[in-house]
């Protein structure tokens, strides 16, 4: 993708003090105005509005408009004309220098991919659309199993916004990639947006099937030619795809979605999927932190997962869930976790009907909130289930290139990551952070540690944080243009530090006793206080350590545990505070909680009063009224 400061014109990136940003999401717009003072960027106010992209509005910039002028009153300042957004800034101070959108509204972008075979070329073409910002409706492949006119139904009843074509190295089968050529063909499929205009397909495979690929589908739709997904099997090029995936967005769907085209106008920089500018923030975070970092947005309908792992933060993938989510989709959870694993966190009895019932309302109206203690730990149980699964579906495919073949040699015993293994190593991950309702606005910032501790299961040290209101979209596609200002708005009025968890891991074959020591953590402030705990297995505890302060910690694990991914029992180090402080977890890995229900829901109570996750006074009242209830 091209720097935005080559379209910006004579306003260059480290020239810019004054942005506007708009997020124009499914449901709501979110405006923020960031401004230079005192040498640094930082966030000055923020509004949000209503998304007017459905009817009776059917124009999205009357939203945007809504959510800039919420930012006009709190600022203080004009940003509107009638034609838009006032750029550049005027010298009655009237206007910003630059303003930037990303957007989501209308669906986002939905697209479906081909391939040959489904964990290889078609895993490929995944990766590449679902890395663009796309929600990936299907996967057509010769072995997925689905006959002919199974596939072509398939096709005409989802109505994507595009498709991908990948298949065969080059220099490999021309016959198969022909054939997902035909079933396209085939399918007559017309795009969801624009009704008269053809469909836009990008065929980035085997490039000697392209003139046979061109024969097929030239006439009947908006095809583009990219370089080959997979030009040999050890290698991946996923760049030329992703490319062309955000023009053809801009060019089709974003032009053909009510009003977007008011919208383009108003900015010099390219509208980018919200997914995909969240995962350029991703991606500028690991390399500006240098460390591995996983992110994950929980909404409504669905739940996106981002990785940056490897030496060179090469590795990137992101994830969409797009039938696990905390109102829309909530009834998909619960059908995939299953009743038994959402009712494991639950510190109570409950009946599966009442429980059933409860999510059902939730799926009708889904705008609701929890009104009770009761209602809340329901609510955040669901969210650890449909974390938890998003994140397997993430691994599974965050992996290695399948179909190569890999010498191993001694050194590779302790590394097993490799064809087709998922890179995810949580002991080698540094951030982990969150966004989304569930997290972002718990009633407690201890209760989004707890939720990202117990899905995620992060090992080793780990530092986990939440997206404050969901900035990242707009800082994302802003560090294309000054990777700085976004990171400074990113550390100081984004990312809010929940604090440090401290995991030891068991070593694989070591057998380890419930109940017996695990490690020992001596924590040194700044100001010379120490502090020691002793945790034995299945414990966990808290030690005080403020958001914007840094303590030094000697850890010590028991025998059968590790602490770093090299397999040492001890560690000195330099760690920072947050707002839940420092989290010892010595639950072990993986996570497993008791069968019987009376020592699930005992080993529970204790876990949420060692954080404080819950108010003292409501809980005992909880307790009281559900042990009533029991008898």
């Amino acid at each position: 993708m091209a720097k935005a400061e080559d379209k910006v014109g004579t306003v260059k990136g480290e020239q810019i003090e004054s942005i506007l940003a708009t997020d124009c999401g499914s449901t709501t717009t979110k405006a923020i105005l960031i401004e230079k003072i005192d040498g640094e960027f930082r966030l000055v106010v923020r509004g949000e509005a209503p998304t007017t992209v459905e009817a009776p509005y059917e124009d999205v910039t009357a939203g945007a408009r809504n959510a800039i002028r919420e930012v006009e009153e709190l600022s203080g300042k004009a940003f509107l004309s009638d034609s838009g957004v006032i750029t550049p800034r005027q010298p009655d101070g009237t206007g910003v220098d630059v303003f930037i959108s990303t957007s989501s509204a209308g669906g986002g972008l939905q697209m479906m991919v081909t391939g040959v075979v489904k964990t290889m070329t078609a895993e490929s073409a995944q990766r590449a659309a679902l890395g663009a910002g796309a929600i990936v409706m299907d996967t057509i492949s010769v072995d997925d199993g689905r006959k002919p006119h199974q596939k072509i139904q398939r096709i005409r009843s989802l109505r994507p916004d595009m498709i991908l074509m990948s298949g065969g190295i080059d220099g490999g089968t021309v016959t198969h990639v022909v054939e997902n050529a035909e079933l396209v063909a085939s399918a007559e499929p017309r795009p969801r947006l624009g009704i008269g205009f053809n469909l836009p397909i990008i065929y980035a495979g085997n490039k000697q099937a392209r003139t046979h690929v061109e024969r097929v589908l030239g006439q009947m739709c908006d095809l583009r030619i990219v370089d080959n997904l997979r030009p040999v099997l050890e290698k991946e090029v996923l760049g030329p795809a992703r490319e062309e995936i955000h023009n053809l967005f801009m060019e089709h769907v974003m032009a053909q979605a009510p009003g977007y085209n008011k919208l383009m106008e108003w900015s010099p920089i390219p509208i980018m999927p919200t997914p995909g500018a969240v995962g350029i923030c991703m991606q500028t975070t690991a390399n500006n932190y240098d460390t591995s970092v996983i992110g994950v947005d929980i909404g409504g309908a669905t739940t996106d997962v981002f990785s940056v792992f490897g030496e060179e933060r090469e590795l990137f993938n992101r994830t969409v869930s797009a039938n696990l989510g905390m109102s829309y989709s909530i009834c998909n959870v619960l059908l995939e976790a299953g009743l038994p694993h959402i009712m494991r966190w639950l510190p109570f009895e409950m009946d599966e009907a009442d429980l059933r019932n409860r999510i059902r309302n939730k799926m009708i109206r889904p705008t609701t909130i929890p009104q009770t203690l009761e209602e809340l730990i329901i609510e955040q149980a669901i969210a650890r289930e449909a974390l938890r699964l998003a994140f397997e579906h993430h691994k599974s495919l965050a992996v290695g290139l399948r179909g190569v073949q890999k010498q191993r040699s001694m050194g590779d015993v302790f590394n097993q990551t490799g064809s087709g293994d998922t890179y995810i190593d949580m002991m080698d991950l540094g951030i982990l952070v969150g966004s989304g309702g569930a997290l972002s606005h718990a009633p407690r910032r201890a209760q989004a540690a707890f939720m990202l501790l117990d899905a995620f299961q992060p090992e080793g040290i780990t530092l986990l944080a939440v997206d404050s209101i969901f900035m990242m979209p707009q800082l994302g596609l802003l560090s294309t243009l000054n990777a700085d200002a976004a990171m400074q708005v990113f550390d100081k009025d984004c990312l809010i530090r929940l604090g440090t968890s401290i995991a030891p891991s068991q070593q694989p074959g070591a057998r380890i006793t419930p109940g017996a020591k695990c490690m020992t953590v001596e924590l040194t402030y700044a100001d010379g206080r120490e502090v020691s705990e002793t945790l034995n297995v299945g414990s966990l505890k808290t030690l005080a350590l403020p958001e914007g302060e840094s303590a030094e910690i000697h850890i010590q694990v028991s025998k059968g545990f590790t602490i770093t991914k090299t397999g040492r029992h001890s560690l000195r180090t330099t760690i920072q505070g947050g707002v839940a402080g420092v989290i010892l977890d010595a639950r072990g890995r993986p996570l497993s909680l008791p069968e019987d229900p009376r020592v699930r829901s005992k080993q529970l109570w204790q876990w949420y009063d060692a954080l404080e996750l819950y108010p003292s006074e409501g809980m005992a009242q909880l307790k009281e009224r559900r042990a009533e209830g029991s008898e």
